[in-house]
């Protein structure tokens, strides 16, 4: 990120900042960065902007996303335990777009990219927003068959933690 967002936070401060918090955070980053990223790529029109940012960061969007990572092994193991953790906290507010299951795994990406920003872990975290931007550009990530697949790999995982 540019020197302009980064922030004094200690490495170890971000283990025990609460997951919502960190999806406070990593939803405000993933938003700035996808803006750049199409305002670099020659979007300028308000509307066109919000619809195009919106493949983005929708709960559907960022859960697969997150999914895509997972399937392709990017994430480290303390990574994937920031996730798991984000995935379930538990939010006061009920979404109004997807269901809660989506949004649990869209609020998990989201508290992996605060806690990658937060402990100034910038290389990382471009590295894997680039990878969910490629991945979004790429792919129809709409499909429900990723999302039915992981989902069931990961209730898998958790009975044999």
């Amino acid at each position: 990120m540019e020197e302009a967002v980064k922030m004094n936070v200690k490495n170890s401060v971000t283990d025990m900042v609460n997951s919502l918090a960190l999806a406070f955070v990593g939803d405000a980053v993933m938003d700035l960065f996808v803006r750049r990223r199409l305002i670099e790529n020659g979007a300028v029109k308000p509307h066109a902007l919000h619809r195009q940012a919106t493949r983005y960061v929708s709960a559907k969007a960022q859960a697969a996303s997150l999914f895509y990572l997972m399937e392709q092994n990017e994430l480290t193991e303390k990574e994937v335990s920031v996730v798991r953790r984000g995935r379930n906290a538990k939010s006061p507010t009920v979404p109004k777009n997807t269901d809660v299951q989506t949004y649990r795994y869209s609020t998990a990406l989201e508290a992996l990219i605060g806690y990658l920003y937060l402990g100034k872990e910038y290389d990382r975290l471009n590295q894997l927003l680039e990878k969910i931007c490629m991945f979004t550009e790429s792919a129809d990530h709409r499909s429900g068959e990723r999302m039915t697949t992981m989902t069931s790999r990961w209730k898998e995982d958790d009975a044999d933690e």
